[in-house]
């Protein structure tokens, strides 16, 4: 596999250029190592023995990738998730900076026209990975959206930065009983994350990710308006540790949660992927063409794409982390991020703070497009 990994002191990370795939992170901190991002299990398997048809993002399946568009591309021909998802980056630089390591790659297809730079910056013992992507040029319109992924042995709970409501489309991933299984109701909406309707017309906890419900569902939450970070924090109970993600709402307006837990049963998935949570911050509606045109979250006021230009930049950032907790622990209350620290809050009021790059996200900031 075509690799480059990238280091700093208590992390690295390690990318598959050949569909620009974050393959792996680790981050050691406290005496332990931690590896927050999922890997498809068929991904070492010889590639005849999975179906042909396959798109390439799926058979390298891994950690974190950048989708543009996010879901159909059916604005301009390319796979499931684009180009960005699905082939070649080049590195254009990689090298130490004065407090860790920065990495430059390009993508060698253009998504609408646009040269793509995806950017990434780890800092001496801060236990995140700091990503920005940047499209340069261009026409038209471009839905994104991150795509990363972890995964759990025995589930996990969930606590997220404030949403205005939780949504699901009008139809699931898996409609057909003889491929795979669903929970949630399609279509459905509710502004309370612990009672989300579902498809046997009780509820379900969407901060309570339990491994005895086989299933494939797909749900999109929509920031509130509270001026801090986006955010989504998991507390992996077995893995002992706290995954995060974190955005700016002013980029990236929606979370998308995909739960994949043993809900498909043809290959390559054939049950066996299991206890997976795809955390998708993204712009985007689903579908390249549907995030350009009308659709439901335009009408709830909700950016879905970019505006691309000739001689004009569109970028976003996004970011990943993990911090080791007592197995079983509960998720934050609430997220801060201020004068180089992340502040966590937990439900009894005590706080813990660690190293973050508060300036990153660029949160006050406008976003046009």
């Amino acid at each position: 596999m075509d690799t480059l990994t990238i280091k700093a002191k208590g992390i690295s990370v390690t990318v598959d250029l050949t569909v620009g795939h974050l393959a792996e992170m680790t981050v050691d901190i406290d005496g332990r190592r931690l590896k927050p991002l999922h890997r498809a299990p068929w991904i070492d398997e010889p590639r005849e023995t999975l179906p042909q048809d396959l798109p390439a993002g799926t058979v390298r399946l891994s950690g974190d990738f950048l989708c543009a568009p996010f879901s159909r591309s059916d604005v301009e021909e390319a796979p499931l998730h684009g180009w960005p998802a699905n082939s070649p980056w080049d590195v254009v630089d990689s090298k130490a900076t004065a407090d860790g390591w920065r990495a430059v790659f390009r993508l060698q297809h253009k998504v609408m026209g646009a040269t793509v730079e995806k950017i990434l910056t780890l800092r001496d013992d801060h236990p995140f990975l700091y990503q920005e992507h940047v499209f340069s040029g261009g026409s038209g319109g471009i839905s994104v959206a991150h795509h990363p992924m972890t995964v759990m042995k025995n589930g996990g709970k969930l606590a997220f930065s404030p949403k205005r409501f939780a949504a699901t489309p009008d139809d699931p991933l898996e409609p057909d009983p003889a491929r795979g299984r669903f929970r949630f109701a399609y279509p459905a909406r509710s502004t309370d994350l612990t009672h989300f309707p579902a498809a046997d017309g009780g509820t379900l906890d969407l901060t309570d990710y339990r491994m005895d419900q086989s299933r494939e569902d797909f749900v999109t939450l929509v920031e509130a308006d509270h001026g801090g970070p986006g955010w989504t924090a998991l507390a992996r109970q077995a893995e002992a540790d706290l995954v995060l993600v974190l955005k700016n709402p002013a980029e990236l307006p929606v979370t998308m949660l995909w739960i994949s837990n043993g809900g498909r049963d043809y290959a390559p998935w054939s049950g066996r992927h299991r206890g997976v949570l795809g955390i998708e911050d993204g712009r985007t509606a689903l579908g390249h063409a549907t995030s350009l045109g009308d659709n439901w979250l335009k009408r709830e006021g909700v950016a879905t794409a970019f505006a691309l230009a000739e001689g004009g930049n569109i970028s976003f950032r996004h970011v990943i982390g993990a911090l080791p907790q007592e197995a079983g622990g509960e998720p934050p209350r609430d997220i801060a991020t201020a004068q180089g620290r992340m502040r966590l809050m937990a439900a009894d009021g005590s706080t813990r703070e660690v190293a973050f790059d508060s300036d990153f996200l660029r949160i006050g900031q406008s976003v046009s497009g």
